[in-house]
């Protein structure tokens, strides 16, 4: 298979699992030893590129055909897709070449004549593409909102009415742009300067971030981490520079008893452990085993030994299991997502408005059970990963209320210096892409008084 065939072949077989397109894309490498790394890179910006701008990209078809929308099969769709993908966002591929190679591929579907219909809609929007009309930016905002920057119209709605039109509007824009790749540096074996200095001698330009510590911004490179040498020798983990904040405002301390809730892949597990330097310890908690492993393997590299996993489902009674309690408590509960869509586009189209109550009332429940297990003038951080007032507000609210011996601290008492920028006038920890050139991240601290 070529890289477009399989780039194909992924969105035909794309669910609303998360993750499930990395995943899917991994195993088909795995699959297939021809492939070379620029030829892998070429396949995921094809289908990260394609669910980054659908709805755009459907609005054009939409515009050009003669027919329903709806009636066009799924196959033929996203070989439409992926050209126009081509043809509109990747300059080095000539629009002629886009347009043979999605008339190969619509030549092995079953209808012959799906490939003359390929052929005839490509061709007749690249010779008319000055003359595609959007929504009218003024009457229609945000409609044209929408359409422009492909996001689904409720998280436009949603996004101008708890940040203004202005700032959504950046938001929007700063969500489509390709990140960069961020590592975070494995203090325990190395500090900044001699990674990246490392990482000059294997051919990879980096510098640090502007705010974490520990964060190093990989620049242009996009070939995969897991060949260089220094992720082998354990020198650094792949992980948003949001993210490794969000282990700095916990707080840990040399000898403390940390519980990190809903731990994953154990990106800020690792982290904490190399604050406090291993000693003292923090368990992992995760209801996923498969997880669980590759959170081992990530302690195992990078020399993390006070880690310790523990599978549970952490929205169920935690204290029936674990019977300690903690110096500090991190919950990073599950979320929409909704500040990582540059990283992860297809959360435009897998996460809808009933998904936010629904994961509030989740995140609500995990805090209920992690609290128990918080000891006296301990504390408890709670970050999500998203830009929802439901899941981050709202949440902290509703958990103040229901427990009277938990108090909120203010973060820029806290957050050192390099970190006040990240701290809002409510002494929330929030960060936005088009603001700080980060994730969007929020985080609340608690203390049991």
């Amino acid at each position: 298979m070529t890289p477009r065939d399989l780039a194909l072949a992924a969105l035909n077989r794309r669910d609303d699992s998360p993750g499930f397109l990395e995943r899917d894309l991994d195993t088909a490498f795995e699959k297939d030893a021809r492939l070379d790394e620029r030829d892998k890179a070429f396949v995921v910006h094809l289908v990260q590129g394609v669910l980054r701008w659908q709805i755009r990209l459907d609005w054009i078809i939409r515009e050009t055909v003669r027919f329903a929308f709806k009636k066009i099969e799924p196959a033929t769709l996203n070989i439409l897709r992926l050209a126009l993908y081509q043809i509109f966002f990747m300059d080095r591929v000539p629009d002629r070449a886009a347009v043979d190679e999605a008339v190969k591929q619509a030549g092995g579907l079953r209808n012959r004549h799906v490939a003359g219909f390929v052929n005839g809609i490509l061709r007749h929007i690249c010779r008319d593409r000055e003359g595609i009309r959007f929504p009218d930016p003024v009457r229609e905002r945000d409609h044209y909102l929408s359409i422009y920057y492909s996001y689904p119209i409720w998280l436009v709605r949603k996004w101008t009415r708890e940040l203004g039109p202005d700032a959504a509007e950046r938001l929007l824009e700063a969500g489509n742009r390709i990140p960069d790749r961020v590592i975070r540096v494995n203090t325990l074996k190395i500090d900044r300067e001699g990674l990246i200095s490392q990482l000059y001698d294997e051919g990879v330009s980096a510098t640090p971030c502007a705010y974490s510590p520990e964060g190093v911004r990989m620049e242009d490179y996009r070939g995969p981490v897991t060949g260089l040498q220094a992720f082998e020798k354990g020198l650094f983990q792949v992980q948003g520079e949001a993210a490794q904040v969000s282990s700095h405002l916990l707080g840990p301390r040399e000898g403390n008893m940390i519980l990190d809730v809903c731990a994953g892949l154990g990106g800020k597990t690792t982290h904490l452990a190399a604050l406090m330097k291993n000693r003292g310890r923090v368990v992992a908690v995760d209801r996923s085993r498969g997880r669980l492993v590759g959170l081992m393997e990530s302690v195992d590299r990078l020399g993390a030994e006070s880690a310790l996993p523990v599978a549970a489902d952490a929205a169920a009674p935690l204290s029936t299991l674990i019977s300690s309690h903690f110096d500090r408590i991190l919950v990073d509960g599950p979320c929409s997502g909704l500040g990582v869509i540059s990283r992860h586009p297809d959360i435009k189209m897998t996460k809808g408005e009933e998904d936010i109550q629904r994961l509030a009332l989740l995140q609500r429940t995990i805090l209920n059970q992690a609290v128990h297990l918080l000891r006296p003038e301990g504390r408890l951080l709670y970050v999500t990963c998203t830009i929802s007032q439901e899941e981050n507000e709202g949440v902290v609210e509703a958990f103040l209320r229901e427990h009277q011996g938990i108090v909120p601290e203010k973060l820029n008492k806290i957050v050192p210096d390099w970190g006040m920028d990240l701290i809002d006038e409510n002494g929330f920890f929030r960060t936005f892409p088009h603001v700080h050139g980060m994730e969007g991240f929020f985080g609340a601290l608690f203390r049991r008084s």
